[in-house]
């Protein structure tokens, strides 16, 4: 069974939501990147995206483009990414791995490859946030032959097409909770709880809320209405501010304690 399916029916089991973290990989380096995956686990993650560098981002805001600028300068390839799962499970990290990525690094890659890659490297899902549900068909038979589930976006501007995109999906739906870029908001879209029955009531698989969550306020509202929470542009930004502690062997593990110490800050968790 692929690792989200299993994830997800055991925190059902344990009346859990599912806590799914979102990092840059290559920011501020590779190596450290893995290490940071090790923290996210520690601080109570059950499921972790990640984030391909991308130059030209539909849908990051500028904290996550500034990490994509960080990871690109050292020449991080999503080859580089998709190998660095496996140094990951080599470290013991037992996390599912989703891959977010745009579509034009796929097709470079080449379809075939691109999915041999995903599963020799145990990376069991992915996201790619500009291919359109009329568009994906290809990439869904691949994705259903190598047990890799393509995990799709809805959002509430995507009205008719809610049902048709949440019916089909594999993983989980992922409900964009605001309008416009990645980034950390102090309110969400006012048709919120009409916007998640509604894909609530389509879906055969869980559904996960993501976009703009940044406090654990934030975290208990939407996990109250969702089976897994994202939260992303807010623990980029925590590396970020980190960086220089980051890359700097006395101070390294400092840096990664005050990530780990934030991820576990908003599920209300002490990190272990």
């Amino acid at each position: 069974m692929n690792r989200i399916d299993q994830t997800f029916e055991k925190l059902k089991s344990e009346g859990r939501t599912a806590y799914i973290p979102f990092v840059t990989m290559g920011d501020p380096n590779l190596d450290t990147s893995i290490d940071i995956l090790a923290a996210l686990e520690r601080a109570g993650a059950d499921i972790v995206e990640l984030g391909v560098p991308y130059s030209d981002p539909l849908a990051d805001g500028p904290v996550i483009q500034r990490a994509s600028q960080r990871a690109l300068s050292n020449g991080i390839s999503i080859r580089d990414i998709i190998q660095s799962a496996s140094r990951a499970r080599e470290r013991g990290i037992q996390l599912p791995f989703i891959l977010f990525t745009y579509y034009n690094p796929v097709l470079q890659f080449g379809l075939e490859n691109f999915f041999q890659a995903l599963q020799e490297h145990d990376i069991s899902g992915m996201i790619i946030p500009d291919l359109p549900y009329e568009e994906n068909q290809e990439v869904s038979e691949l994705a259903e032959t190598y047990d890799i589930h393509l995990i799709p976006l809805v959002a509430p501007t995507s009205k008719e097409r809610i049902t048709k995109i949440a019916s089909k999906a594999k993983g989980f739906v992922y409900c964009v909770s605001s309008l416009g870029v990645t980034g950390e908001r102090s309110a969400f879209h006012n048709e919120i709880d009409t916007f998640m029955d509604t894909v609530k009531q389509a879906a055969k698989v869980p559904v996960a809320v993501g976009f703009g969550i940044s406090s654990r306020e934030q975290y208990e509202q939407m996990a109250e209405r969702s089976d897994g929470v994202i939260v992303g542009s807010a623990i980029v930004r925590t590396i970020e501010e980190n960086v220089p502690l980051l890359l700097n062997d006395e101070t390294r593990q400092q840096g990664l304690n005050q990530i780990e110490q934030f991820v576990a800050s908003l599920k209300g968790e002490s990190a272990k």
